[in-house]
């Protein structure tokens, strides 16, 4: 069977690593170079890279795939719409794998943005553990405030320099991290407030339980509403099938 997954989590790593080790022919459509160097050594597994307009995904949905995953991350909203909406129009089957919550701890806020607002009027250096793409929002703030912890990319490094971050104030490690390595970054920069989505097995509870340990205000960015199932579950829907043709 031909797969397509939209990948980007450690889940669509695992879930590429699984079907490909029952037989089937994977491919993994990821955003960036990062995400491709995250799935190198995976034996007969394809990766596509870059990001793909509703078009795009329609041309690549057309190379014969009969089935498709989408384990793109929990907040990538437009994506998994796109998606949604190719799939549908390709008439390709669709599951969402889509990681647990991480759980309740920390202030819960809607958006970045609430976020930022929430901060103004505090004083104290505050880690934005949220992605390059959320800095504008942030905009309001002193930068000499913020300290982004991002991926390790020119993009994500140019998105600091565009909003004013001082270069000392750029942590662009790749995760996920440890809840010892969250606490040092906290200790050695000084940080007050801990700004994070809620990535579920993504680390989130390793900063939580960071936070908590340095005794750092968490403020956590709501996930977007949305439907999805475990690993085991996506698998279970590929094994059937395979059971099903060894039974006839």
């Amino acid at each position: 069977m031909r797969v397509l997954i939209f990948g980007g989590t450690t889940e669509g790593r695992r879930l590429a690593r699984a079907l490909s080790a029952m037989g089937h022919q994977v491919w993994v459509s990821v955003a960036t170079p990062l995400g491709a160097e995250e799935l190198a050594g995976l034996e007969d597994v394809s990766v596509l890279v870059g990001r793909r307009s509703g078009g795009e995904m329609d041309a690549l949905l057309s190379r014969g795939f009969h089935r498709c995953v989408d384990a793109t991350h929990p907040y990538a909203v437009q994506a998994t719409r796109e998606i949604g909406a190719a799939c549908a129009r390709a008439g390709v089957p669709l599951r969402r794998l889509l990681r647990p919550e991480g759980g309740e701890e920390g202030l819960r806020v809607d958006s970045p943005e609430e976020a930022a607002r929430l901060l103004a009027g505090r004083e104290g250096n505050i880690l934005l553990a949220t992605g390059a793409k959320e800095l504008p929002a942030f905009a309001a703030l002193e930068p000499a405030r913020l300290f982004p912890r991002v991926l390790p990319s020119e993009e994500s490094v140019a998105a600091c320099r565009r909003a004013g971050i001082p270069s000392r104030n750029i942590i662009a490690l790749y995760g996920p991290f440890t809840q010892r390595l969250n606490e040092a970054l906290m200790e050695q920069y000084h940080i007050r407030f801990l700004v994070t989505k809620d990535g579920g097995e993504g680390g989130f509870r390793e900063k939580a339980a960071a936070a908590l340990a340095a005794g750092v205000e968490l403020v956590v960015i709501r996930r977007p509403r949305d439907r999805g199932e475990g690993l085991e579950d996506i698998l279970a829907w590929f094994q059937a099938d395979k059971e099903e043709a060894e039974w006839k």
